[in-house]
């Protein structure tokens, strides 16, 4: 635990934003071991992402407003990071959060929403309007706005997930879905897609060398746990790590606030007990999102 002063004033494209919820995720251990320039190095508060109230804006802040309830992933950071009462965002990296999604969803949507949004960015030029997308490792947060954004832009989606979430990644508008357990799940994505997919995402730690089989020649291959394998057959292949994108995630809100997009929390943490909730996000633990409260 940081006993931290309170934040320097604001400069004037700033806000100040009263944190209610905080996500966790495993990058934040990145961040935490200097995988991650988030713009200052540890010690620090963690958190990349949050959700809260503006209690303050600087001088030249416009069409956000003291009081406004938002969510933001306000990389690099301009002081501490989002696990502490109090957090500086710029103004333009903030979004409005809606009314009817709760603080702990709202503080853990923006880093897996932008993450998802940014991969199929990636794949787009790959994968047509009623192309198949490979979405490897559907079954945790990110995989599940993976699918559901790529059915929301008419992509044909094939998955692979653990038994426990075979329905609900169907839910979110699989085709089909391949327990990745089973030796024989490549051989099965070729089958279903007659040779191989157009572009795959990979959300699977380590899984990227696996995925990059199933892509046809030619094909985009996206990961977001690093990992790439060698170059081969000409496949594009992307090693994407999220960007900060104001508008991005306000679009974002609004689908997640129309119901177009899911988000479950699995796990909430007073602001003391932040350290398991990173233990928790560390060893993959499924069920939703964590979130720090602080």
């Amino acid at each position: 635990m940081l006993d931290l002063p309170d934040p320097r004033p604001l400069i004037a494209d700033e806000v100040l934003v009263e944190v209610v919820a905080a996500g966790v995720g495993n990058w934040d251990d990145i961040v935490r071991t200097g995988g991650w320039d988030v713009g200052i190095g540890p010690p620090l508060a963690l958190g990349v992402e949050a959700a809260g109230r503006i209690v303050a804006v600087g001088d030249e802040v416009t069409g956000v407003a003291v009081g406004d309830e938002v969510m933001t992933h306000p990389l690099p950071l301009r002081g501490q990071g989002a696990w502490a009462e109090l957090l500086i965002a710029p103004a333009a990296l903030v979004a409005r959060r809606p009314p009817n999604v709760s603080w702990e969803v709202a503080g853990a949507f923006p880093v897996p929403a932008l993450t998802a949004d940014q991969v199929l960015e990636c794949v787009s030029e790959h994968v047509p309007e009623g192309g198949t997308l490979l979405v490897h490792g559907a079954g945790g947060v990110t995989g599940i706005l993976l699918v559901e954004l790529a059915a929301l832009r008419g992509l044909r989606v094939l998955a692979t997930a653990g038994p426990s979430g075979r329905e609900r990644v169907l839910a979110a508008g699989a085709q089909e879905v391949l327990d990745y357990h089973d030796a024989s799940w490549l051989q099965e994505v070729r089958r279903l897609s007659g040779g191989g997919v157009a572009a795959a995402a990979n959300a699977v730690r380590g899984g990227a060398a696996q995925a990059v089989d199933a892509v046809a020649d030619g094909g985009c291959l996206v990961t977001i746990t690093s990992g790439l394998p060698a170059r081969e057959r000409d496949i594009t292949m992307v090693d994407l790590y999220v960007h900060p994108d104001g508008d991005r995630l306000a679009a974002l809100a609004a689908l997640l606030g129309e119901g177009r997009l899911t988000m479950s929390v699995g796990a909430s943490y007073p602001l003391e007990e932040a350290g398991a909730g990173l233990a928790r996000a560390v060893s993959g633990a499924r069920g939703g999102a964590g979130v720090v409260l602080p």
